[in-house]
């Protein structure tokens, strides 16, 4: 910087240096909660864009999203332990299971392959230690690949006359591994 004018120069290239930029502060984590009635909503988002972004072999929808918030709030939360992924205030994804069946797992379209579904997962195995089972079409190879990963196997193949979208599906059940068998004589 020319000390006489106050103007920087050439010869001071520090003096046209940007100035640094504001960081955008990290966003909050993610975490797992039971859902609220006042989720039914967001959840009906969630259940309805999933489904037309991972399975456009599905008929189109034919419910409106208050006829699907409405199902939320008055069969799913009322009849399930649901789950809802979280960020601060913005609702991502939501996991419904009644007794050993997994009965919904689904997330936003743009958090898709970010471990959230991982988390619920983990969040349901949590509250069924010891295994649990889910009906997947057959064509939904997204969903099949995630629940082999994560160690569920198939045990059933249906021609889809038990599901009203009349689609072949499979049951699959994850069962943990079992422990270690402590020696004989231990405690």
């Amino acid at each position: 910087m020319n000390t006489d004018t106050g103007r920087a120069t050439a010869d001071d290239p520090s003096a046209f240096a940007r100035p640094a930029a504001r960081e955008t502060p990290p966003a909050p984590p993610v975490r797992v909660r039971l859902a609220l009635p006042t989720d039914a909503p967001a959840i009906a988002a969630v259940h309805q864009a999933s489904r037309q972004a991972t399975m456009p072999y599905l008929p189109p929808q034919r419910r409106t999203h208050e006829e699907v918030t409405r199902w939320i709030r008055e069969i799913v939360l009322p009849q399930s332990h649901t789950l809802v992924a979280v960020r601060g205030t913005e609702l991502l994804g939501y996991a419904s299971l009644q007794g050993e069946l997994l009965e919904q797992l689904y997330l936003r379209p743009d958090v898709r392959r970010a471990g959230i579904g991982s988390l619920l997962l983990a969040e349901v195995r949590r509250h069924r230690p010891d295994g649990l089972y889910l009906h997947v079409f057959q064509l939904n190879t997204g969903a099949r690949a995630f629940y082999a990963h994560h160690g569920f196997r198939v045990v059933a193949v249906n021609d889809g006359s038990a599901n009203m979208e009349n689609l072949p599906d499979l049951t699959l059940r994850w069962t943990p591994a079992p422990g270690p068998v402590p020696p004989r004589g231990t405690p």
